[in-house]
């Protein structure tokens, strides 16, 4: 969908209409136009039904992300891709291992004294028939950390061309991963109202279920973009990790917070805060500053 809309841009300027007038800047949520669908789904009534929401003085729109934005979401989603089949490969290995009652403990140490049986012929607990098929398996779990290895060096040269990224890389929690995640997702971060609004797009805040003026708040919403708010989850825990072992002295929030909360609700509510907090530095193009209690 940004392919074609950029199309229709390009279009536009060529046929000597200038940006500012260009009506359509962002393109219409699918989800938010079902809503206006009558009856059948056919071309004609999601036609009608897209009309009738661009209409709506309430109606949110998804902001064009630039080729590059668009780039580095491929870096990330082709790196998540190659980490899920990494994962799948190893446990293969080790389920099939198993079959022969060949274990190893868990991590990758344990992994590699896997390989080590399989690439030992002397060994004669595996049949030799497996054995080919687990050292094709044992090729393919190489082949893919060497690429994701690749990924992240691709990954770390494009967080240092963007000073966007090297901003929000400043901020506790927020590592060249999360930061270049977040400027290629976030195609125009001055469309969200505020740091809130920023947080529910990732599905950081608490679901509300209120009626009778009564609030009534759960879990998280857990809508939105699952490998943002991942990220944004592990850098809280990291946070979290670092104060646990250096102390939290620093940090009196995290600290009556984890006084009165599990550590994973904790993390929750930090990610929550690093999200809005990442959302003020690139809406407003600021450098984050240290709280007063971190900078005594």
């Amino acid at each position: 969908m940004p392919g074609w809309h950029r199309g229709l841009r390009l279009v536009s300027l060529l046929v000597a209409r200038t940006p500012s007038t260009w009506p359509y800047r962002a393109i219409n949520a699918t989800s938010l136009c079902k809503a206006y669908v009558k009856r059948q789904k056919n071309d004609m009534a999601d036609a009608e039904a897209i009309c009738e929401a661009v209409t709506r003085a309430n109606m949110r729109f998804v902001p064009t992300k630039t080729p590059e934005q668009q780039s580095c979401l491929m870096l990330h989603r082709t790196r998540h891709l190659f980490i899920r089949q990494q994962t799948a490969v190893i446990n293969s290995i080790r389920a099939h291992l198993a079959e022969f009652g060949i274990v190893a403990p868990v991590g990758r140490k344990g992994v590699t004294e896997l390989l080590h049986v399989v690439a030992d012929p002397s060994d004669k607990r595996v049949p030799e028939v497996a054995r080919a098929c687990l050292a094709a398996l044992g090729a393919q779990l190489l082949s893919l950390k060497q690429q994701i290895l690749e990924f992240d060096r691709m990954i770390m040269t494009w967080h240092r061309s963007s000073q966007t990224s090297k901003r929000l890389h400043c901020i506790p929690g927020v590592g060249p991963m999360l930061a270049t995640a977040l400027v290629a997702s976030a195609a125009d971060p001055r469309t969200f109202r505020s740091g809130r609004n920023f947080s529910a797009w990732i599905g950081l805040v608490p679901k509300q279920h209120s009626s009778g003026g009564k609030d009534r708040l759960g879990g998280i919403s857990k809508q939105g973009d699952r490998y943002l708010r991942s990220l944004f989850v592990a850098g809280a825990l990291a946070v979290i990790r670092y104060a646990k072992i250096h102390g939290t002295k620093h940090r009196p929030w995290l600290t009556a917070l984890l006084g009165r909360r599990p550590t994973k609700v904790a993390a929750i509510a930090l990610a929550n805060k690093i999200a809005r907090m990442a959302w003020a530095m690139m809406a407003k193009g600021e450098r984050y500053r240290q709280p007063v209690a971190l900078a005594a």
